[in-house]
């Protein structure tokens, strides 16, 4: 397959998945509500989908007149909060499908004569990141309907059914040994700005965990008192607990001596063997101190997932540089067991550092040394500083076209409706 076919191959799978989550799983009044005011509505998600695409691919790749100019203002992420998009004149679902149709028969018509060359086009980077962005919307989407309460509106795929874990390696831990390794990337055509940069960093020796903390071993930290006890607690995070008056991840619930989880809509028993997901990073800090360790630094995380010590060379992915080992791209719709995917594990041995849960690390958002935004500002620079917790790996909800060893995920660390969850490390 050559790129173009590639390119267009990914475009129409990308748009298959928005068009399930939205016109497809639901109808009209559910599309246009909103749920939450940290959510958008579904029907403006997909509009928004179609018009960043439009600006890139039609407008500036292109050369295109815009199509709908008098909406760019409404679909402008950085010009309406979350919370006021309701009250906008949006598109209707019917009128948001023949908007986004419409854009998208336009693109394919123009890939075929598009020249993949210059700043935008060489390595089809700015088809790449439009795919990207289509997905990262796919996986906001999916963390609406976890919050809808309206009953369920999605299915779990069946089969697969979930791969086999192995409990025995919860909590056990492996040896990162001190020295150099690449961060970043430099060579990789679809990554984003800050991403880019490859750089050596020194690392000293560490200690991180097999697979993520699971819901059991969470479960034993609120047992022991954990929500309870502020010697565990950033202080932040300890002003966010007494206010939030939060004792346990987003959607569990106590009910006859049980924890239950809500999950799309359905009621279940907490499965202690996957990992625990919907914790903020204050959670995730505090269960790791409570433990005797503390959360990976963003640049342990990479050197456990990425490095090949023996090889001395960076892994794309942690088990090499092709392949899909683990759990992405919303096939299950729920993290696999811990310990699953041992065909995953990078060289170290690690399991799961793709895919399952995003994992919080103790590191603000930054950029890399000569960073330069590209090619627009807001996608990173402007979330730059110590007001964001960045977050690696990826979730089940992640695209495999997004889940690599480089790629920076960041959130506020309060923010407990994304598909989050954590692993520790610990000093030597």
């Amino acid at each position: 397959m050559d790129l173009k076919e590639r390119i267009a191959t990914e475009l129409i799978a990308a748009r298959d998945r928005s068009v399930g989550l939205t016109l497809e799983a639901l109808d009209g009044p559910d599309l246009v509500a909103q749920v939450s005011p940290l959510m958008s509505p579904l029907v403006w998600d997909l509009a928004h989908i179609g018009n960043y695409e439009e600006l890139w691919l039609l407008r500036m790749a292109a050369g295109e007149e815009a199509m709908r100019p008098e909406i760019d203002d409404l679909y402008n992420a950085f010009e309406h909060p979350r919370a006021e998009r309701p009250k906008l004149p949006l598109l209707t679902p019917a009128e948001s499908r023949a908007y986004i149709d419409t854009v998208r028969a336009k693109v394919l018509d123009s890939l075929e004569k598009a020249p993949l060359t210059g700043p935008l086009g060489e390595g089809g980077f700015v088809y790449g990141m439009v795919i990207q962005h289509e997905h990262q919307h796919d996986e906001t989407m999916l963390a609406t309907h976890q919050l809808r309460e309206n009953g369920p509106a999605l299915l779990d795929p069946s089969p697969p059914e979930p791969p086999p874990g192995d409990t025995a390696l919860a909590g056990r831990e492996v040896l990162v040994e001190a020295g150099p390794f690449v961060m970043g990337t430099s060579d990789d055509p679809w990554a984003y700005d800050n991403e880019r940069g490859a750089h050596t960093v020194d690392v000293p020796a560490f200690l991180i965990d097999v697979t993520p903390v699971s819901n059991a071993a969470y479960l034993a930290f609120m047992e022991a008192g954990g929500y309870d006890d502020p010697r565990w607690w950033h202080p932040d995070g300890w002003d966010w607990r007494m206010r939030s008056g939060k004792r346990a991840p987003a959607f569990w619930r106590r009910e006859g001596g049980q924890w239950l989880r809500r999950r799309f809509g359905r009621v279940e028993p907490v499965p202690p063997d996957e990992p625990v997901q919907h914790v903020c990073w204050y959670e995730a800090d505090a269960y790791a101190r409570w433990a005797g360790k503390r959360l990976p630094t963003e640049a342990e995380w990479e050197k456990a997932a990425s490095w090949d010590p023996v090889a001395g060379r960076k892994r794309r992915l942690p088990w090499g540089d092709t392949g899909e080992h683990a759990n992405l791209g919303q096939r299950m719709m729920r993290p696999a067991p811990v310990g699953s995917h041992p065909e995953g594990a990078s060289a170290y041995g690690v399991r799961q550092l793709l895919g399952d849960v995003w994992e919080w690390t103790s590191s603000d958002f930054h950029a890399y040394p000569g960073f330069r935004a590209y090619p627009y500002k807001e996608y990173s620079e402007v979330f730059f500083g110590g007001d964001h917790k960045v977050l690696r790996g990826g979730s089940w909800a992640t695209h495999p076209l997004v889940g690599r060893t480089t790629f920076r995920n960041w959130d506020y660390p309060i923010r407990r409706q994304i598909f989050a969850g954590f692993r520790c490390a610990r000093d030597v």
